[in-house]
């Protein structure tokens, strides 16, 4: 079925120009607003909603007619921790249900509804900061006397080796033991780096004692590694956060230990340790679950209740114990959030994930606890469990995949499945597939990223592509959530020859690519300083065969972004904005060019589109 042009003005989400109140307590009453085109064939709208399990239709108030728009009011009650609701549009041409998943002909499932949170406990910070992600080993090293040192340890045949920075390992280097020195009072030194690019929040991949240099078989929950600097190290660097206004997380790894932990070298030596119930042995002490089939990396068994209160539950818990003072951190990121607490016929993992966010939050209630997670963690992100995740799934494979094509693997799956071609239509259903069953308020709180230092890099993802990567960067930068880079993406670092993603920081500035680098900060700088990509909501206003264009709009200010990514340029011309609420005589300014742009005629005529975006800020429809 065809639906009518006019529903495409049809618009709401949880944001302030729909939403009262983006955190309403227990008991507490917000008004709900629906934008619609002025001149829709509308009669009456109804508002849908299921309190206590029980269907609720109340009629909605004629609003302001704001043209092109027409507002439809109604109070709702916060009587449930979740309280979902839709909208049904009594039109002349018909019946329309608009949910979260956008306008239907038929009835929609519950799961589409708009949902609001009663008592929401997340954090308020995040909205305001811009992250970036540092490997230690890999950004700078500090301090060389606390390098790793071949007589040090071995493993399994293997000795730590110290390499000449950015020197590429050999090729029968272990991976795991190949170390440049990188550590936090490299990180500390460079602070000033990173506050002029405009950063305000840093995420730390694991500092606990390991072998390894990525860190994440842990041998010890309670110290910072050695070759990091220690525990001083990271007091330390905490201070010099603090002098600065900047925060940081910590990444925690609960799903596993390493293989030298001590819990587990108790286990194997003796199978009635207490700690051997911490794992599970399918024939002791050989056969045992770990993390995908490494053997270094033993899977943690949260059957054990001993277990639960070591990481989560007790008072000096590792969850519990690293927020508080000295290291003082501000939140964690939690290490493969999809897998922790399951494990075949065991399920525990919204158990575990429920009693993690109750410790957290009674240790430190502003901490931001975000998950790891390449799939759908909607399940996950109701806000009972994690603040938010790593949004590979909700965000960035769809932009990797309309940028460079369609690519999805998975463990032990020989083969990928490929396309070339991603359609622009794919990529904003998922984005509003993710959005519409998430709380709004959740759905701000999520880790946007272009990469990391489990996938490639962007710059090669996209094969040196200059205009490509701006156009990526900026979408991070204006879409819905808390947006996190990747050490090295904004000078144009690519993958490394045999270190992957994880490559070493460049330091000389002669090798930068600059523009690149003032591009990241002029959007940062955007990105900080305007409430419509804080907590501003999100409406595709154009979808094309090579182009997206999309609205962040909140009280205050509207921000217009629209991306291109072929090689042959998008011709100039108009683009209807009408059904975006935005009125005739609006004006926008092209942050690049300094041109100025105004509505007509329900219109805005663009320029010539190039490969990349071009992003235009409001002049004043909001005043």
């Amino acid at each position: 079925m065809t639906y009518p042009n006019w529903l495409l003005s049809v618009h709401h989400d949880g944001s302030e120009l729909y939403v009262s109140k983006l955190r309403p307590r227990l008991g507490e009453t917000v008004q709900l607003r629906l934008r619609v085109a002025h001149l829709a064939p509308v009669r009456r709208v109804v508002l849908r909603t299921f309190p206590d399990g029980e269907q609720a239709l109340t009629a909605m108030r004629r609003g302001a007619t704001q043209p092109p728009a027409q507002w439809w009011e109604a109070d709702l009650f916060i009587g449930q921790p979740t309280n979902h609701y839709r909208f049904i549009i009594d039109a002349a041409d018909g019946l329309w249900h608009y949910s979260a998943a956008g306008p239907s002909d038929f009835v929609p499932l519950d799961q589409t509804d708009f949902r609001i949170l009663a008592d929401y406990d997340g954090p308020e910070w995040p909205a305001t900061s811009v992250f970036y992600q540092i490997f230690p080993d890999r950004f700078a090293n500090g301090d060389p006397a606390t390098d790793p040192r071949p007589d040090e340890y071995e493993y399994r045949g293997y000795r730590p080796v110290t390499y000449p920075w950015e020197t590429p390992p050999p090729a029968d280097a272990f991976f795991p033991l190949v170390f440049y020195g990188g550590d936090l009072p490299g990180i500390e030194a460079r602070l000033d780096y990173l506050t002029d690019l405009g950063v305000n929040a840093l995420y730390l991949n694991p500092v606990f004692h390991a072998y390894s240099n990525h860190k994440y078989d842990v041998a010890d929950y309670d110290h910072v590694d050695p070759h990091l600097g220690g525990d001083a190290a990271l007091v330390s660097l905490r201070r010099a956060l603090d002098a600065r206004g900047m925060r940081y997380l910590l990444d925690i790894v609960p799903n596993h230990c390493g293989y030298w932990h001590p819990w587990f070298q108790s286990a194997l030596a003796d199978p009635s340790a207490p700690e051997a119930e911490y794992f599970t042995f399918r024939r002791h002490p050989d056969e045992y679950a770990s993390w995908l089939g490494v053997w270094t990396l033993p899977k943690l068994n949260y059957l054990s209740a001993a277990l639960r209160r070591c990481i989560y539950e007790d008072a000096d818990a590792v969850f519990r114990r690293w927020l508080r003072p000295p290291f003082s951190a501000d939140g964690w990121r939690v290490d493969v959030a999809n897998m922790l607490g399951r494990q075949g016929e065991t399920q525990l993992g919204q158990e575990i994930n429920r009693g993690i966010r109750r410790a957290v939050k009674e240790t430190r209630a502003d901490a931001y606890l975000m998950g790891e997670h390449f799939f759908d963690a909607t399940d996950q992100l109701q806000g009972d469990q994690w603040d938010g995740v790593m949004n590979y799934g909700g965000f960035a494979q769809s932009l990797w995949y309309w940028l460079s094509g369609y690519r999805q693997g998975a463990h032990g799956f020989a083969e990928s499945l490929t396309a070339p071609y991603w359609p622009t239509t794919a990529m904003t259903a998922t984005w509003q597939s993710r959005l519409a069953v998430t709380p709004w308020a959740v759905a701000l709180q999520q880790y946007n990223l272009l990469g990391s230092h489990d996938t490639e890099r962007i710059r090669t993802r996209l094969n040196g592509d200059d205009a490509l990567h701006r156009l990526a960067t900026a979408v991070l930068l204006t879409f819905p959530g808390v947006p996190g880079l990747y050490y090295g993406d904004e000078i144009g670092l690519m993958d490394a020859p045999g270190l992957n993603s994880r490559g070493c920081m460049i330091w000389d500035e002669a090798r930068w690519n600059r523009p690149l680098r003032d591009y990241h900060r002029a959007l940062i700088q955007l990105r900080r300083h305007s409430p419509a990509l804080q907590r501003g909501g999100f409406q595709v206003i154009l979808t094309e065969a090579e182009t997206v264009g999309y609205q962040r709009e909140s009280a205050a200010d509207r921000v217009l972004v629209f991306a291109h990514r072929a090689q042959e340029p998008r011709p100039a011309g108009a683009v209807p904005v009408a059904h975006g609420g935005i009125p005739n005589g609006a004006r926008f300014v092209d942050l690049d060019s300094g041109a100025e742009l105004a509505v007509a005629d329900g219109a805005l005529s663009l320029p010539q589109l190039e490969r990349g975006a071009l992003i235009l800020q409001g002049l004043g429809d909001r005043e």
